[in-house]
């Protein structure tokens, strides 16, 4: 069976390499896990490396061939394969297998795959995890989110409040390079220590001075002059509005779930809002029924249209109408 990460960790930090390794799945956690392992083979004295690119035309002879090399200083070797598909064909999968029947001594061979399913698994990769360590490395579920961040944050020096955590997971919606890259800016402009969510707020912004996700809580906060200068000012800084209407519809169509269910602390729970922005959107409600926000999303999917092409009008003016609609449900009018 693959490794859990958990267990990697505690692999890695082994006095001797395994004879290969299968690194693959999520291209990030890959990539950082390659680092990782090529830092512990230099702790271990692995001092040379090899770098194989198995692309479409590699000739699998050469892992046998680099296996079978002498060291240039007696020393132990490192044998980085990438197979970018994580598919390696009948003669990569025939190489791979027999390499794994006979490691070569003081050799140990790392292959990173940055394509991963149930689908790539075959014969060859299951040989490879009863002789070596094979780990997949899988994007977190939507439920396992905090708990990446939280331990992401911890490896950096740095921890946050429940609130602060639901809101970085909300603003890079799954995206782990977004997350990745968000927590580095953290270190840098926050330093160690705790972060609330407030602090949050501020430090995640797009690095635009204004961005989407102020101009969406602005409106449904019933702030429209705050949310028309944002809108503004992200066309004043070239935003494309295609970009914009996507995720305002995203914002209405979870106000409609939101509208729609018996339970809106349940719902709330279910959408893993945190206190800020379920309090935002129990105001936002109280303002209006679900038919307005049915209309609302309605004129949202119109400007979208617009924005493509696909229908006449002008897509700014309309978006404008939209967010005073959104903000002051009296201003509904401006939907006719």
């Amino acid at each position: 069976m693959p490794l859990g990460v958990g267990q990697w960790h505690k692999a890695l930090a082994a006095d001797r390499l395994a004879s290969v390794y299968l690194l693959a799945g999520e291209e990030l956690l890959v990539l950082e896990a390659a680092d990782a392992l090529r830092a512990q083979a230099r702790k271990l004295g692995y001092l040379e490396r090899e770098v194989l690119e198995a692309g479409q035309h590699f000739d699998w002879n050469e892992l046998a061939r680099s296996g079978a090399s002498m060291s240039l200083f007696s020393s132990r070797r490192l044998i980085d394969l990438r197979l970018p598909t994580g598919r390696p064909g009948v003669e990569g999968a025939k190489a791979i297998t027999a390499f794994c029947a006979d490691p070569p001594a003081d050799v140990s061979l790392m292959i990173s795959a940055m394509e991963w399913s149930s689908k790539h698994d075959g014969a060859w990769s299951k040989k490879l995890d009863a002789t070596g360590t094979m780990v997949v490395f899988n994007a977190p579920r939507a439920h396992e989110w905090a708990g990446w961040i939280g331990a992401r944050l911890a490896s950096r020096g740095l921890s946050a409040t429940p609130d602060a955590v639901a809101l970085l997971a909300e603003r890079v919606e799954g995206n782990l390079l977004a997350a990745a890259q968000e927590i580095d800016k953290l270190v840098v402009l926050h330093g160690e220590g705790r972060i609330d969510a407030a602090e949050m707020e501020d430090l995640v912004a797009d690095s635009a001075r204004y961005d989407a996700f102020k101009l969406t809580d602005a409106a449904f906060a019933g702030d429209g002059a705050r949310a028309l200068r944002v809108l503004a000012g992200l066309r004043a800084e070239g935003e494309e509005l295609i970009g914009l209407m996507g995720w305002m519809v995203n914002q209405l169509q979870l106000a409609l779930r939101l509208a729609n269910a018996q339970n809106f602390a349940a719902q709330a729970k279910v959408e893993r809002l945190w206190q800020g922005r379920e309090q935002l959107f129990r105001q936002a409600l109280r303002r209006a029924p679900r038919e307005h926000w049915l209309q609302c999303l309605a004129r949202a999917a119109r400007i979208d249209r617009i924005a493509k092409g696909r229908e006449t009008g002008d897509a700014w003016r309309e978006a404008e109408r939209l967010i005073a609609a959104i903000a002051e449900p009296r201003a509904a009018r401006a939907l006719a």
